[in-house]
């Protein structure tokens, strides 16, 4: 068994894992899955992600939501996205990429191609197949737009039902979301679907030894490029964020008064987590919308 092997017969891994000299050493990589490296005898190594054997099966279409996220992302030929060489219901293996350290060169290579990555574009909001953020479901039924009524519905108030039925929002929070809601048409900066990662924060950028920052974990689909700068400058911000997005002006500048607007594409990602987590993130959920609500009154 060798990478070119595993290439041509990948349905064979979780064989070969129970009967061929494989080695397995657990390394980090999310809280959600089971995560491996794989060293074959030869010294070639891959990545792969399993469900805990104390949860059960994965959800249906889990694995292959990923997988066909970095697909999609890596044939536009522009960010730098391991290669999917296994990807089964119930496992998923990726090229392995050698760690490195944050650059600003990678870190403006990498914004430049991020821009080149959203002007792909979409043929719609949403995607093809069903999606996942984190171990929640993602609504990713397509719509043409306009993009404002395309989020409102697939995002904000599908995260704002879960997180109620979690109990995780008090009313005067549910009803600051739902004013938010009925103002996004007064927003401004609708655009075309552009091709996006969808959970873009730091702990998905992989600094790479080659030099490269690498995109991994996407909730990829057709959305709004702002919500992928948005995200960038969640939990503390990308290393290197400022030449990130100074090079990715130059590239493809965002519209007039994008910055404004990072507070309504992150409520999605504070929503998600009061969903998952429960009230411990309310917090965020009620700053964003005190952010929110000058744009959408």
């Amino acid at each position: 068994m060798d990478l070119a092997y595993l290439r041509a017969h990948p349905h064979l891994l979780p064989t070969f894992l129970h009967h061929q000299r494989i080695r397995e050493t657990p390394v980090d990589g999310g809280s959600i899955c089971h995560t491996s490296r794989l060293t074959f005898d030869d010294g070639e190594s891959i990545f792969t992600k399993s469900w805990p054997e104390t949860g059960g099966r994965a959800p249906d279409g889990f694995f292959a939501a990923e997988a066909h996220g970095l697909r999609w992302l890596a044939e536009t030929g522009t960010v730098a996205v391991p290669e999917v060489l296994v990807d089964t219901p119930d496992l998923l293996g990726m090229a392995w990429i050698e760690h490195g350290q944050p650059s600003a060169r990678a870190a403006e290579e990498f914004g430049r191609a991020l821009a080149g990555l959203h002007r792909a574009g979409a043929p719609a909001f949403g995607a093809d197949w069903a999606g996942f953020h984190g171990s929640a479901q993602m609504d990713n039924t397509p719509g043409p737009g306009p993009w404002h009524e395309w989020y409102a519905e697939r995002r904000l108030t599908a995260y704002l039902r879960l997180s109620m039925d979690r109990g995780a929002l008090e009313r005067d929070d549910v009803a600051r979301v739902e004013r938010v809601i009925a103002g996004l048409d007064r927003v401004g900066g609708d655009e075309g679907p552009a091709r996006i990662h969808g959970d873009l924060w730091t702990g998905n950028l992989l600094w790479g030894a080659d030099g490269r920052c690498w995109l991994v974990d996407p909730a990829a689909h057709g959305g709004h490029r702002e919500t992928d700068l948005a995200y960038l400058r969640l939990w503390g911000g990308a290393p290197h964020l400022e030449r990130i997005l100074s090079a990715y002006a130059e590239a493809w500048p965002p519209a007039d008064g994008w910055h404004n607007r990072v507070p309504l594409h992150q409520l999605s990602m504070y929503l998600l987590h009061t969903a998952l987590f429960g009230a411990a993130f309310a917090p965020g959920v009620r700053d964003t919308t005190s952010a929110c609500l000058p744009l959408t009154a």
